[in-house]
């Protein structure tokens, strides 16, 4: 076989598995069901709810939307449109621990009496002050609504939603050595990145083969 064949060979080869890695798919943030009981004006109330929360980089932050898939706690009375307005607490550990409020838009339609309150997503933003890994946890909800006001707090203990790789505006103390922004949500995550890079490094390397095999034509021609 002539060099010009096992050159497109391999360079077939090497770019078919890069398409493979780089098709995998995209992290995701983990559901978490979280357990909240309620102190209402009516007295106690609970209720599970899967707790999904993303994040999107924007500046020297990062977005950060709270998503509730199913209704917690609930109105012996009609809330009118725009009359309950949520707010949340996303507490943050690892290499920045603290907590970021986060909040929705008041209620976009009616809620009948006795119905689940269906929470909109709530959204904040979230400042590293330190560069490492961090991870984000549901912590207490708050929901006003026609002057009083309902607590929810998560009495499972519950795991975080997100886990992120954060960088802090000025470079500040790493505690895991990496600076890299993507979230981290499953062992895919390093075989995307690792596609990416083996990727760039085939794609580079077909220029360079391609380069060396004109050159050589010109060479002999």
């Amino acid at each position: 076989m002539s060099y010009q064949k096992r050159t497109a060979l391999a360079l077939a080869s090497g770019l078919a598995s890069a398409v493979v890695l780089l098709a995998a798919p995209a992290a995701h943030a983990t559901v978490v069901d979280v357990n909240y009981q309620c102190k209402t004006p009516i007295g106690d109330k609970a209720a599970v709810s899967p707790i999904d929360i993303k994040s999107v980089k924007s500046g020297s932050g990062y977005k950060l939307t709270m998503s509730f898939q199913k209704g917690v706690s609930s109105s012996p009375v009609e809330l009118g449109k725009g009359a309950m307005s949520p707010s949340a607490v996303i507490k943050v550990g690892g290499a920045d621990p603290g907590q970021v409020t986060v909040a929705g838009a008041p209620n976009a339609a009616a809620i009948p009496a006795n119905s689940p309150i269906k929470i909109s997503d709530l959204s904040g933003t979230y400042t590293p002050k330190k560069s490492g890994k961090v991870d984000f946890t549901a912590g207490v909800l708050t929901i006003k609504a026609l002057g009083t006001t309902t607590t929810c707090t998560p009495s499972n203990n519950p795991g975080p939603s997100l886990s992120l790789d954060v960088t802090a505006a000025g470079g500040g103390t790493s505690t895991t050595g990496s600076n890299d922004s993507l979230p981290k949500t499953g062992p895919l995550d390093s075989a995307v990145a690792l596609g990416t890079l083996g990727g760039t490094v085939l794609l580079t390397g077909a220029a360079g083969v391609l380069w060396l095999t004109r050159r050589g034509q010109r060479a002999t021609g």
